[in-house]
């Protein structure tokens, strides 16, 4: 497996359309079934009037795209907000965005989002990661 190195601006894009068996399946590996995420009956009734992704199933999906694209990379670092809600069967973007490069130490900052079909974001942060 070839190394890839970030690129001081290289930015990436992947899209993911997720699914309420997507939402189930986490539920059922991470056991957290609260029914915001697994119920879409009682979701219907909460202010997000549906079921919303796992936070950590979302950090999993950018992870999968760094990994992607970084084979080998460790992660050392990870902030995550959630500002607006993930639904299921829409289809969002995953964007990372290499914002710092530190080529001495083997280390990039990438800002990390997840936008929704309208443009908001479900999902903002940063990560620092380190390559070999």
């Amino acid at each position: 497996m070839t190394q890839s190195i970030p690129t001081l601006g290289q930015v990436i894009v992947a899209k993911r359309t997720f699914t309420q068996e997507n939402f189930n399946l986490f539920a059922e590996l991470s056991h957290d079934d609260n029914p915001i995420h697994v119920d879409p009956a009682f979701a219907a009734t909460t202010r997000f009037g549906g079921t919303v992704a796992h936070g950590m199933m979302l950090y999993g999906m950018i992870l999968g795209v760094l990994s992607e694209n970084f084979p080998g990379a460790r992660q050392l670092e990870q902030d995550l907000v959630f500002p607006k809600p993930t639904y299921a069967n829409l289809e969002m973007t995953i964007r990372l965005e290499v914002t710092e490069l530190q080529a001495d130490s083997k280390q990039a900052r990438i800002a990390t989002t997840i936008t929704r079909p309208d443009g908001e974001n479900s999902c903002e942060g940063q990560m620092l990661i380190q390559w070999k």
